[in-house]
């Protein structure tokens, strides 16, 4: 029950904000977005009747498109050429790689509502949108090409049998009268297509009974029919050949053990019929063809009454039925048939048949019946990707539907791209990229599964169990495989394709609400690798800033967060803010509807950062619940990160005029401004920000400063950074394209402790990494650091200018060392002191002293510095001297420009490997 309980918070809480008006902006527009399409859906959904059953809906298509021809056709070619040993192990190879897809199909199915375009949806609901919808347009394709395929066999088989050179001799050919014959074939299909789906269902169980009742008399004819001499068809003749001319006869044997014992083995020969020579290779690739028409009944998915029971249970009988009609057709075939009629003539069946005319009505009716399956297929596809809306306005025609839910404008659609394919007369190119097409898909539909079942997600639990990921790697290798088994160029070419439409929706379709299984992959590596990641293996060589910086309006805030995001080093990046309020006296988490905000901003401004919102009674409150419970594991924030506590006017940074000049491209026109929801900068008659704090903020400078000291105490690093509203990441990079125009000033020692000039502290070390490190980023490498050693007289200043110089040597840092005598300051500050003062805290130090050190920095920057680096003290231990040591450091980086104020806690450099 805890487990569920934020969720269930979180949708009461959101009912609670619209009656009570709390927050509602943010979730009305959500509403505003999101109804129109919801019930858009819901409508289409509830309005299209779903007729269809397991039997007529899913194994009668599946069954009609997976025989197709090659039962008629090429049972002979197979085993003539591979013998039946090979040719029930090419069998089992096929049905183990389609088996291993039926599996996926049938997990996928079973995992909640499917709607219409079988793989397509299956593939886009897991995979998202980019794969989903590249896939769909290949599958479309495919479904087309293979229709066209289809009527164009068809076609020649109804000339060789009623054409000039045919038995019958009652119908004229040539190209134009064979595209006569399969446009009005293509009519026939497109009339049954248009009535809907019941029609053709109707339609193919006909075929279907044609088929059955064919293959009754072909099994009954091994039995029936005496042993006969057939006489073969003329092969094309051998040019420069003084061999023998081969047979013209063959004998059909009836069972005999001789005749199966001469077909047990392997005995590859010339094709007669393209005169190339076979292999195991180019015959598997024929046989598979036939088994590639597994996803017929999923194409069907929008039309059953129950796809996530039907499409399983179908699936697997027709996978079944087909395998076990293929084995004893190539045993009975193998037991009765000589070699020489079955290597030379693919058309026996029609030849030993009890009837003849019926096995010719068989090639017939399952030709016809695969083109109209493959035509309604890809309608259902097309239908699916345009309501969909992945390519825009390009297809919304193909959204309409008739009253009965069948979408006639994709069949429309769908008809005229098959009668364009039919003008190229012969497919024998495409019909290799067709079957690889089909393998690409189904590929993919393991690749879904697997995905799936990696991310371990909590909502993937088909009722289908009968799968684990090993079967969905099997299917893809296997998938893989047969691709390049078939063509390696035409595999190469369709992934190639593949990827081109997979970048082209990446970056041309809206943002889906379908969920993304790559972010549950991530999440599920990224816990892995979390866990892994053991804080007690931390050294110091491998150290890198881990920051979270605290953001009060982000308006007045985007110089420093894009400086902040550089100075990271790949390291983690949080944005952390605090909404002042009691949770007890409100209805609701004020902060859900704020993320999507910051997020937003995230977005905008190309960072790579997370964010973390927290609400408290106090900032101080806040900034301890981020520091403590910030990160995960080994990746907790190092560093903390605070803007300057002064009275500078904050100016707004993220107006309609910063809007337009965004640096990341978006998608979508109409999200060129992104929706933020942050307040105003409001200023009131002084000039300073209005709030409920001390001089209109939401904290004084006591607690300002017990911040800092709270974070020390957490041995975290602190950086006070002001002025950052002055600084612009992209005219700072931009306007300095020398290596010499852009510089960065550290100055490693102690400005508030005259009497401690040391610079190979803690501290110390900590600010030239940082300088290191944001010397390293690729914005920042033509920049040129210069550090600054403070000397007083009676030291050696080329001697210290020597040791600092041989320090950065052995620490790999480039930087240019400068030596400044400051013994008018250090005298200012002695002068107002007694021996007491010398003793004590640099809290007792002089504005004289303080404004002395800031025209110190100023006159050495020359030219300005982008960024200046400084040493930040501890706040010292009597918090009743907070209020005065923020006033020196306000002092001391007085109009300095972007200065970090730093100080660090931990060590972070050696010089060790």
């Amino acid at each position: 029950m805890s487990e569920r309980t934020p969720l269930l918070h979180y949708r009461l809480s959101t009912s609670v904000n619209e009656q009570s008006g709390e927050h509602q902006p943010c979730l009305a527009r959500e509403a505003v977005e999101q109804s129109p399409a919801v019930s858009r859906r819901k409508s289409a959904h509830h309005s299209r009747p779903k007729k269809l059953s397991t039997f007529f809906g899913v194994v009668v298509p599946t069954l009609l498109s997976m025989f197709s021809v090659v039962v008629f056709l090429r049972i002979g070619f197979v085993v003539g050429q591979c013998g039946l040993y090979q040719a029930i192990a090419m069998f089992l190879v096929a049905y183990f790689i389609i088996s291993m897809t039926v599996l996926s199909v049938c997990a996928i199915s079973t995992n909640g509502a499917l709607d219409a375009g079988g793989a397509y949806y299956m593939i886009s609901r897991a995979l998202g949108p980019e794969f989903g919808g590249s896939l769909g347009v290949m599958f479309f394709l495919a479904n087309v090409c293979s229709s066209a395929l289809y009527i164009l066999g068809l076609v020649e088989a109804i000339v060789a049998t009623f054409g000039p050179a045919g038995s019958l001799q009652v119908l004229p050919a040539g190209y134009w009268w064979s595209l006569l014959y399969a446009t009005g074939i293509l009519l026939l299909c497109l009339l049954v297509c248009l009535v809907g789906a019941e029609i053709y269902a109707k339609a193919s169980f006909i075929i279907f009974l044609v088929v059955m009742l064919v293959l009754a008399t072909i099994f009954i004819s091994f039995f029936a029919v005496r042993p006969r001499t057939i006489l073969l068809p003329a092969a094309p003749p051998i040019h420069n050949s003084t061999g023998p001319q081969p047979p013209t006869m063959a004998n059909f044997t009836g069972f005999k053990l001789n005749t199966l014992l001469g077909n047990l083995d392997a005995d590859y020969a010339v094709d007669y019929t393209t005169g190339t020579m076979m292999s195991f290779a180019t015959v598997f690739a024929v046989m598979f063809n036939g088994c590639t028409g597994i996803m017929a009944g999923s194409n069907m998915s929008g039309d059953l009454k129950n796809p996530s029971y039907s499409i399983p249970r179908g699936t697997i009988t027709a996978v079944i039925f087909t395998f076990i009609i293929y084995n004893l057709l190539s045993l009975m075939v193998a037991c009765s048939c000589d070699r020489i009629l079955l290597q030379r003539d693919y058309s026996f069946l029609r030849d030993i048949n009890v009837w003849n005319p019926l096995v010719t009505v068989g090639v017939y009716s399952s030709t016809m019946s695969a083109a109209m399956s493959n035509l309604i297929g890809a309608s259902r596809i097309l239908y699916a990707l345009a309501r969909d809306d992945l390519f825009g306005t390009v297809l919304s025609p193909a959204k309409k539907t008739s009253c009965n839910g069948n979408p006639w404008v994709s069949v429309l659609l769908s008809w005229f791209l098959v009668q364009l394919v039919l003008f190229t007369g012969k497919l024998n190119t495409i019909a290799s990229i067709v079957t690889i097409f089909f393998l690409l898909v189904y590929a993919a539909v393991d690749l879904a599964c697997l995905a799936l079942e990696w991310a371990s997600a909590p909502n993937f639990r088909p009722t289908f169990r009968y799968f684990t990921w090993h079967t969905c790697v099997l299917g893809i290798v296997g998938c893989a495989v047969m691709m390049f088994l078939i063509n390696s160029i035409y595999a190469s070419a369709s992934i190639a394709f593949m990827l081109l439409l997979l970048l082209l929706i990446h970056y041309l379709s809206p943002t889906s609400s379908w969920g993304y299984i790559s972010q549950a992959l991530i999440f599920h590596q990224v816990r892995k690798y979390l866990l892994m990641l053991d804080v007690r293996k931390d050294h110091v060589k491998f150290w890198r800033p881990q920051v979270l910086l605290m953001v009060s309006n982000p308006r007045s805030s985007v110089g420093l967060i894009t400086f902040i995001n550089d100075i990271k080093k790949s390291g983690l990046y949080v944005l952390g803010h605090v909404l002042l309020g009691d949770l007890d006296t409100l209805p609701s988490d004020p902060l859900q509807c704020r993320y999507d905000s910051w997020l937003s901003l995230v977005d905008h401004l190309n960072i790579k950062a997370f964010v973390n919102l927290t609400l408290a009674d106090s900032v101080r409150h806040g900034v301890q619940h981020l520091l403590f419970i910030s990160g995960l594991g080994g990746m907790r924030p190092n560093t903390l990160v605070l803007g300057f506590y002064d009275d500078c006017t904050p100016k707004d940074k993220l107006t309609d005029h910063n809007l337009a000049d965004a640096t990341v491209p978006t998608q979508d026109p109409e999200d060129e401004r992104p929706p933020y929801h942050f307040p105003a900068l409001r200023a009131s008659i002084d000039g300073k920000e209005e709030g409920n704090g001390e001089n209109g903020k939401v904290m004084g400078p006591q607690e300002y400063v017990a911040v800092i000291a709270d974070a020390m105490k957490m041995l975290k690093n602190v950086a006070l950074a002001r002025y950052f509203h002055q600084f612009d990441r992209a005219s700072t990079i931009s306007s300095s394209p020398g290596k010499s125009a852009l510089y960065v000033d550290v100055w490693p020692v102690n400005l508030l402790r005259p009497d401690s000039s040391s610079y190979v502290d803690t501290c110390s070390l900590f600010l030239l990494q940082l300088a290191c490190v944001l010397n390293m980023v690729r914005a920042w490498r033509h920049a040129r650091l210069r550090l600054f050693l403070c000397v007083e007289e009676g030291r050696s200043l080329r001697g210290s200018e020597a040791k600092l110089g041989q320090l950065l040597k052995e620490l790999r840092i480039k930087a240019n060392v400068y030596t400044v005598p400051w013994d008018q300051q250090v005298a200012l500050h002695w002068q107002r002191q007694g021996e007491a003062g010398k003793q004590s805290n640099a809290t007792r130090l002089s504005d004289e002293y303080l404004s002395a050190v800031n025209r110190l920095i100023l006159e050495q920057a020359r030219p300005p510095p982008a960024v200046r680096f400084l040493y930040l003290p501890r706040p010292p231990a009597d918090t009743r001297r907070y209020t005065a040591y923020l006033r020196q450091l306000d002092l001391l980086t007085k109009d300095l420009g972007p200065t970090l104020l730093i100080h660090g806690v931990t060590p972070v450099l050696t010089t060790d490997l």
